[in-house]
């Protein structure tokens, strides 16, 4: 019994122990690089000026192609997960869900090549690249496939997402007439 004992202390402290060196590991290692991303991403937008960011997020909300692409991946860019969403504002009603929708999909891939925009997905994506490092295969070419694919995919589901709320309003439309 007492064996036990003296086995889950030192177990249960070491649980510990190894999350400290991991912390200590990512607080000389990620953290500073998040810090400086992110710090000049506002850099760029104070240069660019906020309003005029607002007027290229507002031209792209016109078209499908760059509601669906440019829209997602400058919110994540610039105001990262979750305040990516707020880029909905300046959608409609009935295109918000599918702006979502594909915002929501891209703050997963975005954390290849910018991983300020979602720092929780941040250990998914270093446990997959560590994978590939321990294989001796590339990192780069991952991150950057992963980043295009993301694109692809975010891209469809919005045109997807649309017009399952566009069917489902008019569906619920032709119920409230009768």
């Amino acid at each position: 019994m007492m064996e036990w004992i003296q086995w889950l202390g030192s177990h249960f402290i070491g649980m510990f122990d190894a999350g400290g060196k991991t912390f200590m590991g990512l607080v000389t290692g990620i953290i500073p690089t998040l810090v400086v991303l992110l710090t000049f991403t506002h850099f760029i937008i104070k240069i660019v000026g906020e309003e005029r960011v607002n007027r290229i997020i507002q031209f792209a909300a016109k078209y499908t192609l760059l509601r669906y692409t440019l829209m997602p991946i400058l919110s994540v860019l610039l105001l990262t997960n979750p305040m990516a969403y707020t880029f909905g504002r300046f959608l409609p009603e009935k295109q918000k869900p599918a702006f979502y929708d594909s915002a929501v999909s891209f703050v997963h891939p975005v954390t290849s090549l910018f991983p300020y925009a979602n720092a929780g997905e941040l250990f998914v994506y270093i446990g997959i690249a560590n994978g590939i490092k321990q294989l001796h295969l590339p990192v780069a070419g991952l991150a950057v496939r992963y980043f295009l694919v993301g694109i692809v995919v975010i891209l469809i589901r919005g045109i997807v997402t649309e017009a399952i709320t566009k069917y489902l309003a008019n569906r619920m439309e032709t119920k409230s007439q009768l």
